[in-house]
C-alpha cells in the first residue's frame, strides 16, 4: 500500500543526531514515502548528518545556515536544481545561550535575547520565505514548539519568550501563506531527552513531573511527534493550518 507521502519531497532542517526529533520526523516520512532532504550548520555538523542521511536513505544533504540571508538563498537555489519542488519543510531549530537558561528570565541579556529570537523564532519566517517558491503545488510547513510559549517553566526563560514568537508567526505564516495552499502549523511535543533539552537545568525533574502529572502518566515518545508530523504533512491534514498541535501525553490540560 502506498505510503501517505509517497511522491512528496520534503526538507527536513534541525537533525543534530539520531535522538533528535527532527531525526524522528525523517525516519517517519521515509518509512511513509517521501524523499527527504536534510541540512546541517556548520562544519562540525556535517559528519554526522551525512551518516544519519546515509542511514535514512535521504536525497541530499546541504548546508545552511538561518542566519544568513546568503545562505538561505543559496539553499532554495540547490533545491530549485534538485529536487525542484518542495512539497513539507520541517523547522526544528532552536538556541539560547546556556547562560540564559540559567539565570532568571529578568537577567536575561540583550544579546542573548535577540539571539533567541533570531535562531529560535525569525529563521522559520526566513525558512519560509525561501522555500515558499518551491512549493508551486502547494505543501506543509511544520516548526517544533514547546508549552513554555504559553506557560511559564522554570528555567525556561528565554527560550519560553522565542517560542512564543515562533508560534504566533505560525499564525500569520499561515495566513500569508494560505492563499498559495501553503499550510503552516506548529507541534508542541512533550520533553523528550534531547541533546538540546538537555542544556534545561533540572530538566530530569520536568521529566518526572510530566510523567507523573500527564493525562497518560507518560513521556512523550519522539515516534509520536514524528507521526503527528507525517499527519500535518500528508493530504490527511489538508484542512490544518495556523494550529499548534500538542503531543504531549495530555499535559497541557492539566493545572497545578
Amino acid at each position: 500500500m502506498p505510503g501517505l507521502l509517497e511522491g512528496k519531497n520534503a526538507l527536513i532542517l534541525g537533525v543534530a543526531n539520531r535522538w533528535s526529533l527532527a531525526f524522528a520526523i525523517a525516519r517517519a516520512f521515509r518509512r511513509e514515502g517521501a524523499e527527504v532532504v536534510l541540512t546541517y550548520q556548520g562544519e562540525r555538523q556535517r559528519a554526522t548528518v551525512e551518516d544519519l542521511a546515509d542511514e535514512l536513505g535521504a536525497a541530499a544533504v546541504l548546508a545552511c545556515d538561518v542566519t544568513s540571508d546568503e545562505n538561505l538563498d543559496r539553499l532554495a537555489a540547490d533545491l530549485k536544481s534538485s529536487p525542484g519542488r518542495l512539497d513539507c519543510v520541517v523547522h526544528s531549530i532552536a538556541f539560547a545561550n546556556r547562560e540564559d537558561l540559567a539565570r532568571p528570565f529578568l537577567e536575561t541579556s540583550r544579546s542573548g535575547y535577540l539571539l533567541a529570537q533570531e535562531i529560535s523564532s525569525y529563521s522559520l519566517v526566513a525558512v519560509a520565505r525561501a522555500a515558499a517558491p518551491l512549493m508551486r503545488s502547494g505543501g506543509s510547513i511544520i516548526t517544533l514548539s514547546y508549552l513554555g510559549a504559553s506557560r511559564v517553566v522554570p528555567n525556561y526563560n528565554v527560550m519560553g519568550v522565542a517560542k512564543a514568537a515562533l508560534e504566533a508567526s505560525v499564525r500569520y505564516l499561515a495566513s500569508d501563506l494560505g492563499p498559495k495552499n501553503i499550510r503552516v502549523n506548529a507541534i508542541s511535543a512533550g520533553p523528550v531527552k534531547t541533546a538540546s533539552a538537555r542544556g534545561i537545568k533540572d530538566f530530569s525533574k520536568v521529566l518526572s513531573g510530566v510523567a507523573q502529572k500527564a493525562p497518560l502518566r507518560r513521556n512523550t515518545d519522539p515516534g509520536e511527534v514524528a507521526d503527528a508530523a507525517v499527519f500535518l504533512a500528508s493530504e490527511l491534514g489538508r484542512g490544518v493550518t495556523g494550529n499548534v498541535l500538542f503531543v504531549d501525553a495530555g499535559f497541557q490540560v492539566m493545572g497545578l
